[in-house]
């Protein structure tokens, strides 16, 4: 019993952001993910239990749109779903990981909240934007992505050419500051960006945690929880 208690407190502990109803599927497959690489997954969510006060790292999930007033954008459409409760708590669960220096990843909703909050914004509409766009609305990898080499994601997937799945009809349009762009697909549309410091900040526009079978998606879980876990190594360090 002990040795599992002391395992238990070597896993980093990784929240990850949903939506209060529905989202169950992303929370499983996500969990999954995270603890196959090591780590303790724990839900946050509008209307659930609080927040931890201990986290080692942040996914900031998939889901609906992001309320257009945050970045300037116009009315949505009456089809358009957005989540203003979680918009709000996602907010504020970005500026705790920017305080307490924690890694993050923002998975599709979640890269662009992340691309939102530090300043950038969003196209609302990839088929008013792009030309003749076919949007392949699919979890199964049928889309390329060319990864930009040099950059971090490019060093955690290994590789520079990827296909991904595709769920989203939003995306970055005006980066932030301070960040770049480590992937596009054909059409030319960002499908990743990553802070630009030593900061662990990757947003990846496609679900990696709908792809368990592949080792190559896998590995973005993986650096997650790897930075998760340096970052508890440094804050053991600094107590000592």
């Amino acid at each position: 019993m002990a040795e599992t208690a002391l395992t238990n407190r070597q896993r980093p502990i990784i929240g990850v952001t949903g939506p209060r109803r529905r989202g169950w599927r992303a929370w499983t497959f996500t969990r999954y993910a995270l603890a196959q690489a090591g780590a303790r997954p724990v839900r946050i969510r509008p209307g659930g239990s609080l927040p931890p006060e201990h986290l080692d790292g942040l996914v900031i999930g998939g889901g609906d749109d992001i309320d257009p007033d945050r970045y300037g954008g116009i009315s949505p459409k009456v089809s358009i779903r957005i989540d203003r409760e979680r918009d709000e708590l996602e907010w504020r669960m970005l500026e705790r990981a920017g305080q307490d220096d924690l890694p993050v990843l923002g998975i599709c909703r979640g890269a662009q909240l992340i691309n939102v909050f530090h300043g950038g914004n969003l196209h609302q509409d990839l088929l008013d934007v792009f030309e003749n766009l076919v949007l392949r609305r699919t979890v199964l990898p049928r889309k390329s992505i060319d990864i930009e080499p040099h950059t971090r994601l490019a060093r955690i997937m290994g590789e520079v050419q990827v296909r991904i799945n595709s769920l989203h009809h939003q995306a970055v349009d005006r980066l932030a500051g301070d960040f770049r762009v480590s992937a596009r697909d054909s059409d030319g549309i960002i499908q990743a960006i990553e802070a630009t410091g030593q900061r662990f900040v990757l947003g990846v526009q496609w679900h990696p945690e709908y792809l368990p079978q592949s080792r190559t998606h896998q590995r973005i879980f993986a650096a997650l929880v790897e930075a998760a876990r340096q970052g508890m190594v440094e804050a053991r360090t600094q107590e000592a």
